[in-house]
């Protein structure tokens, strides 16, 4: 009698029905068919951005939905200016449309990265792997993320703060073109980033950083509305702050509310740097204004009645309106 044959069926995707992929775009989606292994199983939301009559291709078979500014102004009828125009900061009204309780943003410049012994990265599985593990905010634990396998929490580490807090945000890092503003651009044009960091770290609570939208991974349900990406772009006086706006407000308010951020793993391979000196014409105000920005956040407290999102925000709204 023959033996019978063996077949391994294929792992379900890890929150297959419970994450949306929001990519913001200008032109046809070719770069997915690098991304399919990993993205096909995922329902994509693509916000096309700039000109709407403009017709943008995405390969067969995905399962997407895709916005242009004249559905953006349909939706939102009056309040559609609260959008960007002219900027991949459109990107948040796909996380105002998901109905997910996960986000994962990527830049369509963003392909499968590979990791020091030439495996192919899967960003995404990453990503979802960093926001179902705890965060630790309170404590820095000199192993990195302890939650790994193969790490744990270090001798000293407070019994009492092993259990982590839910994590918000993943912040996800790049290979090849760093994400550097324009004068470090003008400087060092031929930079590349080679460097394979195996490592993911909680930053602490306190600690602001400058959270990069074109690999990003979050929860929308703990810290959803605070992922708003600043109004930029056409007809607005500073560009390329959109991303950074949202980082520094969901930090605050993570910060605040108890929750975590996670950087490091996962890579992606980020393929094309911008133009410096159109960079630096968006982002030369931004460049003075940010001086003035990052003290204004780092020393924002919100009242303990501030316990949603949704609160928080509008209080820091508030704040914004009184002292910038």
């Amino acid at each position: 009698m023959a033996a019978a044959a063996t077949t391994t069926r294929p792992a379900v995707p890890l929150l297959k029905d419970e994450l949306d992929i929001v990519i913001p775009t200008i032109r046809n989606l070719d770069f997915l068919e690098q991304w399919r292994p990993f993205f096909q199983a995922y329902h994509l939301i693509i916000v096309q951005d700039g000109d709407p009559s403009k017709t943008i291709k995405v390969p067969e078979g995905f399962d997407y939905e895709l916005y242009n500014r004249n559905d953006i102004n349909r939706i939102l009828g009056p309040k559609a200016s609260c959008i960007s125009f002219k900027d991949s900061a459109c990107r948040c009204f796909g996380y105002m449309v998901s109905k997910k309780k996960y986000v994962y943003t990527i830049d369509d410049d963003c392909f499968v990265a590979k990791d020091p012994s030439g495996k192919e990265i899967n960003a995404l599985e990453q990503h979802i792997r960093n926001l179902l593990s705890p965060s630790t905010p309170f404590f820095f634990n000199t192993l990195y993320d302890p939650y790994r396998d193969g790490a744990d929490f270090v001798r000293g580490y407070p019994f009492s703060l092993r259990e982590g807090v839910p994590t918000a945000v993943s912040h996800g890092l790049w290979l090849n073109i760093p994400d550097y503003d324009a004068p470090t651009q003008l400087v060092k044009p031929l930079e590349r980033n080679t460097r394979f960091v195996d490592a993911i770290m909680t930053i602490p609570k306190g600690t602001l950083f400058p959270m990069c939208g074109m690999n990003l991974g979050f929860n929308r349900e703990l810290i959803g509305p605070a992922m708003y990406f600043g109004l930029m772009g056409d007809g607005q006086p500073i560009g390329r702050y959109d991303d950074m706006w949202a980082g520094w407000c969901s930090k605050v308010i993570c910060d605040h509310l108890g929750l975590g951020v996670k950087t490091g793993l996962p890579y992606i391979w980020h393929s094309k740097a911008s133009n410096p000196f159109v960079n630096l014409k968006k982002e030369y105000k931004g460049i003075y204004w940010q001086e003035e920005l990052i003290p204004f956040f780092q020393s924002a407290t919100l009242p303990k009645e501030c316990t949603t999102v949704q609160k928080c925000y509008i209080e820091l709204a508030k704040q914004v309106k009184a002292k910038l």
